[in-house]
C-alpha cells in the first residue's frame, strides 16, 4: 500500500510575523524528509480564502519548490479546482505538463470543485453548476495533454480554440487521474470516469472494504473512460501522529485533528465568517471548554477523533492500515501538518512512523485488471487522429511591409532581410508544408 502525506498548510491563529514564511519552508522541510524516509507521495489541496485552514492557495507553486528539492516522492494536486473561474482549462494544462517535466514525470493531478460558499462565491461560481463545470474541464485537460494538435472546444461552461498546448508532460498520455470524493455516488463517478477516487476518509475497514467494493464494480461495469488512460485506485486521507506512548499520541493527535475537524465544518458545515477578522482559533478553545463543561455536567461529551484514523503507537498504526490495505485501499494520505503541531514533533512522528511501520506495508498497491472495454475505448482514443485544424493567423500577420528607404542606409539591410523573411514565410504557409515537422 502507499503512504502519503497531506499539506493543507494550515496556520491556526495567533499570526506573528513571518508566520506564513515559516509554515510554507517548514512545510518543504517536511516534504524532503519524507522523499528520503520513502513516503510515496505529498499531497497539496488548491484552496482559497480558508483562514487558518488552509493557505494553500497556489499549490503548483509550492509542488515546484519541492520537486526541486526531491527525488522520488510523487507529488500530487489534491486537488486542482476545475471550474473555469477558478482557473482557465488551458492554464491548468500548461503548468501540470510544466511540473511534471520539472520533476521527472511525478505529478498526480486530482481534481475537484469545493462545496465552500467562501470559496464558490469569491470566484462568481453558482454551487448548483460546479460539478458540471468540472465535468466538462477535465475531459477538456486531458485532451489538451494528450492530443497533438487539441482541436478545440466549444462547450457550456468555456470555448478554447484549436491549439497545441505545450509542453507536453514527461508522463504520456498525461499524469494520473484522481477525483475528490466525499459521498459513495462520487465514488462511483469517479469509477465510471476511469479516475481514482481520492475518498475524504472511513470510520472502519469494513466501510474502506466496502467503497472500494463500490468503486471496483462500477469500473468493471460501467467505466467510460473521460482521459486518455486509467488509473482504477482508491486512496482515504486519514487523521495522523505516531508516538510510543499511545497517551501522547492520543492528546496529541487528538487535539491536532479535532481542530482540523472544527476548521472544516466551520468553513463547510455551519461557519459564518467575517473576512480578515474571525479568529478560528479562538473560537474553537472556547468551543472546546464548554464540551469539557458539558461532559463536566453530564449534558455532553467532549469531542474526539471519530471513526478510522491513524493516530496511535506504531504497532496500533501498523495493525490499523494493514486492515485498511487488506480491504482493498491502495493509498492511505495521512494527514500530518494539522492545528498547532510544532514542525519538531511533526518531522519527529514521520520519523517513527518511516522506521517501525512503513516496513511492516509491503509493496505499493496491484494493479487490477482492466476490462475490455476500457482497453479497447483507450485504443480508439489513442489511434483517434485529431480533426483537422485549421491555420490562424499569428500576431502581425496583417501589418503592412516595412519600406526600408525611410531608414538610414546602416540599417536598411536589415529591414530588407525582414521583408524577405516575411515574404517566404507566407509562401511557405502552404498544405504540403503544414505537416507535423514543418
Amino acid at each position: 500500500m502507499d503512504i502519503g502525506l497531506y499539506f493543507p498548510l494550515q496556520l491556526p491563529r495567533p499570526w506573528g510575523p513571518g508566520a506564513e514564511h515559516t509554515l510554507v519552508h517548514e512545510a518543504l522541510a517536511q516534504v524532503e524528509l519524507a522523499d528520503r524516509l520513502g513516503f510515496t507521495h505529498a499531497w497539496v489541496p488548491e484552496q482559497h480564502f480558508l483562514e487558518e485552514y488552509s493557505h494553500s492557495s497556489a499549490p503548483e507553486v509550492f509542488l515546484a519548490a519541492a520537486a526541486a528539492r526531491t527525488r522520488t516522492i510523487r507529488l500530487g494536486h489534491g486537488v486542482v479546482l476545475l471550474p473555469p473561474a477558478y482557473n482557465p482549462p488551458t492554464r491548468i494544462a500548461e503548468r501540470l505538463a510544466m511540473l511534471d517535466l520539472v520533476s521527472d514525470g511525478r505529478v498526480e493531478f486530482g481534481f475537484g470543485d469545493s462545496k465552500s460558499r467562501i470559496e464558490l462565491e469569491g470566484f462568481g461560481i453558482e454551487a448548483d453548476q460546479r460539478q458540471a463545470m468540472t465535468a466538462e474541464a477535465i475531459e477538456q485537460v486531458a485532451a489538451m495533454l494528450a492530443l497533438d494538435p487539441y482541436p478545440g472546444h466549444r462547450g457550456r461552461w468555456f470555448t478554447a480554440p484549436a491549439r497545441n498546448v505545450v509542453p507536453k508532460p514527461a508522463q504520456r498520455p498525461h499524469p494520473p487521474l484522481w477525483m475528490a470524493c466525499s459521498s459513495d455516488e462520487a465514488v462511483r463517478t469517479a469509477a465510471r470516469f476511469g479516475v481514482g477516487a481520492l475518498a475524504h476518509g472511513f470510520r472502519d475497514p469494513d466501510e474502506a472494504r466496502r467503497v472500494v467494493e463500490i468503486y471496483r464494480r462500477t469500473f468493471t461495469e460501467e467505466c467510460r473512460p473521460i482521459g486518455f488512460t486509467v488509473n482504477p485506485r482508491v486512496a482515504t486521507l486519514e487523521p495522523f501522529y505516531c508516538h510510543p506512548d499511545p497517551d501522547i499520541a492520543r492528546r496529541r493527535g487528538g487535539q491536532a485533528m479535532e481542530y482540523m475537524t472544527f476548521a472544516v465544518r466551520h468553513y463547510y458545515t455551519f461557519g459564518r465568517h467575517h473576512p480578515g477578522r474571525t479568529d478560528l482559533s479562538a473560537r474553537w478553545d472556547r468551543t472546546r471548554a464548554q464540551l469539557d463543561t458539558d461532559t463536566d455536567t453530564g449534558t455532553g461529551a467532549a469531542p474526539v477523533v471519530h471513526g478510522g484514523h491513524s493516530v496511535g503507537t506504531p504497532d496500533q498504526l501498523a495493525a490499523h492500515l494493514t486492515e485498511l490495505r487488506d480491504a482493498g485501499v491502495d493509498q492511505v494520505v495521512l494527514s500530518h501538518q494539522a492545528g498547532r503541531t510544532p514542525h519538531a514533533e511533526i518531522c519527529a512522528s514521520l520519523e517513527l512512523f518511516a522506521d517501525q511501520v512503513l516496513p511492516a506495508l509491503g509493496d505499493g498497491p496491484q494493479p487490477i485488471e482492466i476490462p475490455a472495454h476500457v482497453t479497447e475505448a483507450l485504443a480508439r482514443r489513442a489511434t483517434t487522429t485529431p480533426a483537422a485544424v485549421e491555420p490562424v493567423d499569428a500576431y502581425g500577420r496583417d501589418r503592412p511591409p516595412i519600406d526600408p528607404s525611410t531608414f538610414p542606409p546602416d540599417i536598411r539591410a536589415q529591414f530588407e532581410q525582414l521583408n524577405r523573411v516575411a515574404e517566404l514565410g507566407k509562401a511557405y504557409d502552404s498544405p504540403d508544408l503544414a505537416g507535423p515537422n514543418s
